[in-house]
């Protein structure tokens, strides 16, 4: 037989170990394929978790950026006074107290045995929005002023009226933000605001104030009625009841307005000009007086 034609045949069954002896079998797992690397992910997300509970607990941020702040501090960057602007109206105390609280807090961040806060400790803005609580303040800015101060930025809202609610005066500007209390024994020269809710209408009433310029210097104040409309009272004594509804009660002061500069309404010791009826202005006069020589007036005595 040719040897080139022999051919081996191949073992058949499982493959033999080295020297004859069978390889041992591989012990079944109880766990699925891949298993063992989701157990590690699982493991060490657990391990992470820890950690950082551990490092918020132990507020290691916080107390790294309270060192590096207080190394600023040490190095010469230092709180030792601060500086207003823009105060105007507003009582000064009122601001002093926000700011020195602040930094009294800041400095029992300090190192023990400093008396001033460092700079970087100082949170401006808390500072801002403590300020932001008052009335007056309509906006704030609070700045570091290196090497050893602050500024205190104010942007203070104007007074416009009085608003006169529940046997108090407060002082309110355009928008009817409340800005202060105000002493009956200091009165400033503006229209007074009366009732329920008068404040909240600031905005619609001057809307319709300056649409009669001539009307708007001689207003003493005006009423908020039922939640629904006005009664305006003039320094020359009369009353105007306008109608409900901001569009309509600017129209008929719009031709209250004309009227008055026409013929002259205003000042003839009349006591209530009535708008409320549509297209027509019934006029109460006291006894005895002679009513204003308006086409559609109807006098009511």
């Amino acid at each position: 037989m040719n040897a080139q034609a022999i051919r081996r045949t191949p073992t058949k069954g499982k493959a033999r170990a080295k020297g004859g002896r069978k390889a041992p079998a591989r012990a079944a797992s109880p766990w699925p394929e891949g298993s063992g690397k989701l157990a590690r992910w699982a493991f060490g997300a657990l391990v992470l978790a820890m950690v950082l509970v551990a490092v918020i607990a132990l507020d290691l941020p916080g107390k790294a950026l309270r060192a590096t702040g207080a190394a600023t501090g040490e190095a010469g960057f230092k709180v030792s006074g601060y500086q207003i602007v823009g105060l105007k109206n507003m009582d000064r105390r009122k601001v002093d107290a926000v700011v020195t609280d602040e930094l009294h807090r800041a400095t029992e961040e300090a190192p023990i045995g400093s008396d001033e806060p460092a700079q970087a400790l100082v949170d401006l803005d808390r500072i801002r929005d403590n300020l932001l609580q008052f009335g007056w303040v309509k906006d704030a800015r609070v700045s570091r002023r290196l090497p050893d101060s602050l500024v205190v930025d104010l942007v203070e809202r104007t007074p416009a009226a009085v608003w006169q609610h529940q046997g108090r005066l407060s002082l309110i500007d355009n928008e009817g933000v409340v800005l202060d209390a105000v002493p009956i024994d200091k009165m400033p020269e503006l229209p007074l605001l009366i009732g329920p809710g008068a404040n909240s209408q600031a905005i619609a009433l001057n809307k319709m104030l300056d649409s009669v310029p001539t009307l708007k210097p001689q207003l003493a104040s005006a009423t908020w009625i039922g939640g629904r409309r006005f009664d305006l009272s003039f320094t020359t004594g009369e009353t105007v009841s306008l109608p409900e509804g901001a569009a309509t009660a600017s129209k008929a002061l719009q031709r209250f307005a004309k009227m008055d500069r026409s013929v002259g309404l205003l000042g003839r010791d009349m006591v209530r000009f009535d708008l409320r009826v549509p297209g027509k202005m019934i006029v109460r006069v006291p006894p005895g007086a002679e009513p204003p020589p308006a086409t559609n007036a109807e006098v009511a005595n």
